[in-house]
């Protein structure tokens, strides 16, 4: 990790740079897929999981007697821990509901929102170097909860052909209708154009790396929505003082191990706890069955000493982290000056690993800056907010000269006489 003390405001901009590839080759290599995909449906499908998951399939969908396998292969511990985190995100999802509520904006002129689920969604679940099994309960629980009525999954096999069974139990648990043994891009473009076997979806949701980010971006030009562009993970933890070394460290390497272009950056205002945080980073990381890997992501990653916890804030608010932790003593007062980021953590005891699991939050969220403009995965994700009104003659005579003079300022002509005509029904 590369260290700066007190760097000015204009060396910002390197700190917060996020790791990336060749977008050129890699757009590239994403259309060809995408392409190929659309045209040769399952067979192209295939066609990639031999090439990048080394796995020939006959058929893509997993079978009822693969979900009844994967139950008995389960861990009993395991499972129950699944239905405990469950339940928590059922609860925080389901207390987003939304109720619209008419309001008469002029007497006789009423118009309200009413919620509707997106039909069918799909929803991508990485299995690569790490089996998230947590984030098909992010996706399929609050998908459950808007009434889609198709939830599809898809996730890439391992070279014997298997899904994860921790996969597939909590695909169980939280309602998903058919899975489908498919990653990365054959997976975005499956769900987004459909093929033989896999239906086309309204909405994909899902991380991913950033094959996985270009794909969705893709196909979402014009075939389909997306949650938003997530990439490869990364966390921001903000540190004083009073800061636990061993908690800030193991909060730094539990995002480090997610891959090699993941990012960490400590920010804080003491050159002794930066100290002790590197140590401790150091001797951590050598205990990791994933060290080579999160050691890659450790080269992307940033240690910052800054003056005091106002500019720690504007540093993380400039950077716009998924994750964000505050480590701090006044961690309330801080959290109120957070303007950009995915989800905050606040004390020493919250740590990011409760909120990827079973806390309830969602950890489905924006990356790469995309915190700025994008929230993460919830209940409204998942719907749609369909407007009503209502007018009564009264509400003609309350608005209509008002309608008739901007459209004909705006020289729609047609716009104006669709009210006009209604204006001169209350005279006859």
């Amino acid at each position: 990790m590369r260290t700066y003390r007190y760097p000015q405001q204009n060396e910002w901009k390197e700190i917060i740079q996020r790791p990336h590839l060749d977008l050129s080759k890699l757009h590239a290599t994403v259309t060809g897929v995408l392409n190929d995909i659309k045209e040769h449906g399952d067979e192209a499908v295939k066609k990639y999981e031999a090439q990048f998951d080394h796995v020939t399939l006959h058929s893509l969908a997993v079978s009822a007697q693969e979900m009844d396998e994967a139950e008995h292969l389960l861990d009993d511990k395991l499972k129950a821990a699944i239905i405990l985190a469950h339940e928590n995100i059922h609860a925080f999802h389901a207390a987003q509901k939304f109720e619209g509520k008419p309001i008469e904006t002029r007497q006789g002129v009423t118009c309200w929102q009413k919620s509707v689920a997106i039909e069918k969604v799909g929803l991508y679940i990485p299995g690569g170097t790490a089996p998230l099994f947590s984030t098909v309960l992010m996706l399929a629980t609050p998908a459950k909860i808007a009434g889609c009525s198709e939830i599809v999954l898809c996730t890439p096999p391992n070279s014997e052909g298997k899904v994860n069974p921790a996969i597939l139990y909590a695909a169980q648990v939280a309602g998903v209708n058919r899975i489908f043994k498919a990653g990365g891009v054959q997976a975005i473009g499956a769900m987004a154009y459909g093929t033989e076997s896999v239906p086309k979806v309204y909405k994909i949701f899902g991380p991913g790396n950033q094959y996985v980010m270009a794909a969705k971006q893709q196909v979402s030009l014009d075939e389909v929505a997306i949650d938003m562009p997530a990439g490869p993970s990364e966390v921001c933890v903000i540190a004083d003082h009073q800061a636990n070394a061993t908690f800030v460290a193991a909060d730094l390497l539990s995002q480090a191990e997610h891959g090699i272009d993941s990012q960490v950056l400590l920010i804080t205002t003491s050159e002794e706890k930066l100290q002790e945080i590197q140590e401790e980073v150091n001797r951590q990381l050598q205990a990791l069955p994933r060290k080579e890997m999160a050691a890659k992501a450790l080269e992307n990653s940033n240690y910052v000493l800054v003056s005091d916890l106002d500019e720690a804030m504007k540093l993380s608010n400039a950077y716009a982290p998924e994750h964000l932790i505050l480590q701090v003593e006044d961690y309330e007062a801080l959290a109120e000056k957070v303007i950009n980021a995915g989800s905050v953590f606040l004390g020493k005891y919250a740590c990011e690993s409760a909120g990827d699991y079973a806390s309830g939050t969602n950890h489905t969220l924006p990356t790469h800056g995309y915190a700025t403009a994008y929230s993460g995965v919830n209940l409204d994700s998942y719907c749609r907010k369909v407007t009503f009104q209502h007018l009564t003659e009264q509400g003609i005579r309350e608005i209509g000269r008002a309608v008739e003079l901007m459209a004909e300022a705006e020289q729609l002509d047609a716009h104006r006489n669709a009210m006009t005509v209604r204006i001169k029904s209350l005279k006859a």
